[in-house]
């Protein structure tokens, strides 16, 4: 089966995704809605979820309704969980807004870990500063 969102960025015409560099985003806090798509549908992510922007690389803090999530894959890099709250927390790159984002998040909640694939969408239209 083939699916769009696994498709890296680059590969749309210009317009179909909201990349970073196009919102033009200055070095600062924000938060934006997502969306969270795939699994089972028991596990969530906080949202509106934080977004930092430093020198044009836009990261989000992704804070998942369990602790049983030990590491996610954005674009095949892995990124490790911190368990705050009994939650696991992850810093990965936006590589997208108003699309898809392909991301892997392993979960240690069954028998044997298991990899399952989701897809985060981050909404361009509900960026706003962070309040601090």
């Amino acid at each position: 089966m083939f699916r769009a969102d696994s498709l890296p960025v680059d590969a749309f015409a210009s317009g179909v995704v909201t990349t970073p560099e196009e919102l033009a985003l200055a070095d600062g806090s924000y938060q934006v809605d997502i969306a969270l798509e795939g699994g089972s549908g028991r596990a969530s992510v906080e949202s509106p979820a934080q977004v930092t922007v430093r020198d044009g690389e836009v990261t989000a803090t992704i804070v998942w309704s369990s602790s049983n999530y030990d590491y996610m894959k954005v674009a095949d890099v892995r990124y490790d969980a911190v368990i705050e709250n009994d939650r696991s927390v992850f810093t990965i790159p936006v590589t997208c807004f108003d699309w898809k984002m392909a991301v892997v998040a392993d979960t240690v909640a069954m028998s044997q870990p298991h990899e399952i694939d989701y897809a985060l969408r981050f909404d361009s239209a509900s960026l706003s500063p962070a309040a601090s």
